[in-house]
């Protein structure tokens, strides 16, 4: 299916009554999400960055037969995966306590129309903002909370299936949530997994790292990323180990006083090197960098020096 930001989707039934709605562009906005269904009720992971990009996916729900979504679940507090939530008003809407108290700060939408205003073209963020979300259409976007929050492991029914949710954070994200079907092998991961350079919001990597540990120890053998293709449990274990590497590479480096944005750009990447987005090394450098005592640095700092990072190697 054709969107209208220029992307395109695919559903992909990865089980009796187990959906996984893919995008074909990986970068920013474009976030998977999974239908779970079973005796009349659908449980959907994950909406999407804008209302007629959800509107989308629940059309095309629609067509492959599943019954109005009854429960939504949120991985994390990023708008591509929950500021679709206001069009599944008799939905209970579930995430994790911590995704609840970060939902209403999460670069809420006037912010991202603001960044893409004429007043901002000329600096390297506004170009940035522009290149990257530009086609996304947030009119209309009302930032809808969870209805109920939990902490720790909770686990759902839909029509008598069980599903697993495991609360990893703080990694990604400070709430972040991996979604298990245990009677089908298969975890929706969230932003847990990308399929290209990740973004790390509030760490630290250890967290991530053991994080990835807990996608494992599912024994899931199909687990589908928040950003990317499907993968299998060696996918987990090479994106951890692009984690470590990113951790044992950085650190030093940020010890040794070299500013966060050099540093991100400083790193060999080894067999990780042909991933893209590689400035979003900066973000990840920048939370690191905090994790390490330093203040933390203001968002609008990160963006503008992650934009120079994008230009300057283009």
């Amino acid at each position: 299916m054709q969107l209208s930001d220029g992307g395109c989707t695919s559903l992909a039934e990865l089980g009796q009554g187990i959906y996984a709605f893919l995008h074909s562009d990986s970068g920013w906005g474009h976030s998977n999400a999974g239908a779970v269904y079973a005796d009349g009720k659908t449980l959907l992971i994950d909406t999407q960055y804008t209302l007629p990009m959800t509107q989308q996916l629940i059309e095309t729900l629609r067509q492959a037969g599943l019954p109005a979504v009854t429960t939504v679940v949120n991985t994390h507090a990023n708008g591509d995966h929950c500021w679709g939530n206001q069009l599944f008003p008799n939905a209970n809407i579930v995430a994790s306590a911590a995704t609840a108290a970060s939902m209403p700060h999460d670069f809420p939408p006037a912010l991202m129309r603001r960044l893409l205003s004429p007043e901002l073209a000329g600096s390297a963020a506004g170009r940035y903002t522009k290149l990257h979300f530009g086609a996304f259409d947030f009119d209309g976007v009302v930032v809808t909370p969870p209805t109920t929050t939990f902490s720790g492991t909770t686990t759902l029914t839909v029509g008598g299936r069980r599903v697993v949710l495991h609360e990893v954070g703080p990694a990604h994200s400070d709430g972040d949530v991996i979604v298990h079907i245990p009677d089908a092998g298969v975890v929706f991961a969230g932003d847990i997994l990308f399929g290209d350079h990740p973004v790390m919001w509030t760490g630290p990597l250890d967290n991530w790292i053991s994080a990835c540990d807990e996608i494992l120890q599912t024994g899931a053998t199909r687990i589908v990323p928040g950003h990317g293709p499907i993968v299998d449990p060696d996918g987990v274990r090479e994106f951890q180990q692009y984690l470590a590497l990113v951790r044992d590479e950085l650190t030093p480096r940020l010890y040794e006083g070299m500013p966060y944005w050099e540093a991100a750009m400083d790193i060999p990447l080894g067999p990780f090197r042909h991933l893209p987005m590689r400035e979003r090394l900066v973000a990840t450098a920048a939370a690191t960098y905090r994790h390490l005592g330093n203040p933390p640095v203001p968002a609008a700092e990160v963006l503008e020096r992650m934009a120079q990072a994008h230009f300057d190697t283009a």
